[in-house]
């Protein structure tokens, strides 16, 4: 009997990850590597974009680099012209580019607002308007979201942020309902409190690494590669008939009361 291909493969896909230069876009980026994708990295900062292709060519991946800002209407779309120029495909988007500014609502700037919502909501919106043309073209393509625990609640300070994955989540549903008849999936991923370089101040307060210790049912804080499977998952064509829906790699937590 003939094999057929792995549902889980991504072999002759290639995948756009923003805000992918390092943390938890690198690690995405690197699993979908890994599970035969051609990926491009995304970044802001040069330096961190480089370091990124050095490794994963090190490490025998497909791979390229591509600067430029989630948030400026133009370069995201010079910067789609440029990867999708003689015939190339974006089949998979990971809109990962986020940031934090802490603050409570009442005093919280405006432009602590708007450079949240910027990047984190907005960011998504624009890059996903510029390669769903592509993807419609070729009768399919896979969109993921990255979200948050904050898709579902807040905490204090992060109001903005809250209001922005909040807006993701919704966002996500509005693509699968918009593009889903055109052999677009667009899903999300919600993670749990993870490792990384936006939390490891977060993780070195005792009182809050307790805290989210004792709040997840796992015991632990997540790891980049944590959401690795999920994304894989999500890109593949083992979720050809999964659209619309966040899923959450948070160790437990929103089972918990």
């Amino acid at each position: 009997m003939e094999k057929s291909p792995s549902l889980f493969s991504l072999q002759g896909r290639r995948a756009l990850v923003t805000g992918s230069g390092r943390g938890l876009g690198f690690s995405l980026a690197r699993g979908l590597a890994r599970a035969g994708a051609a990926v491009v990295l995304n970044d802001v900062a040069e330096d961190r974009l480089a370091a990124g292709v050095e490794l994963l060519r090190g490490e025998g991946a497909a791979v390229e680099g591509c600067r430029f800002d989630v948030t400026d209407p133009l370069a995201v779309q010079q910067a789609i012209a440029q990867l999708t120029a003689d015939g190339g495909a974006i089949d998979i988007l990971v809109n990962n580019a986020g940031i934090h500014r802490y603050a409570a609502l009442d005093t919280m700037s405006l432009a602590q607002w708007n450079d949240v919502l910027s990047v984190n909501l907005t960011g998504a919106f624009l890059v996903a308007q510029a390669v769903i043309g592509g993807m419609k073209r070729r009768g399919g393509g896979k969109i993921i979201n990255i979200c948050s625990l904050m898709s579902e609640g807040s905490r204090p300070t992060t109001g903005n942020y809250t209001a922005a994955k909040g807006g993701l989540k919704l966002l996500t549903k509005s693509m699968a309902v918009e593009w889903g008849a055109h052999g677009v999936q667009a899903n999300g991923i919600g993670p749990g409190y993870i490792l990384s370089d936006m939390t490891r101040h977060l993780a070195a307060d005792p009182q809050f690494d307790g805290w989210v210790r004792s709040r997840t049912p796992a015991g632990r804080w997540g790891t980049p590669d944590d959401l690795v499977g999920a994304a894989v998952f999500l890109a593949s064509p083992a979720a050809d008939f999964v659209n619309g829906h966040v899923i959450y790699v948070d160790g437990g937590w929103l089972a918990a009361l």
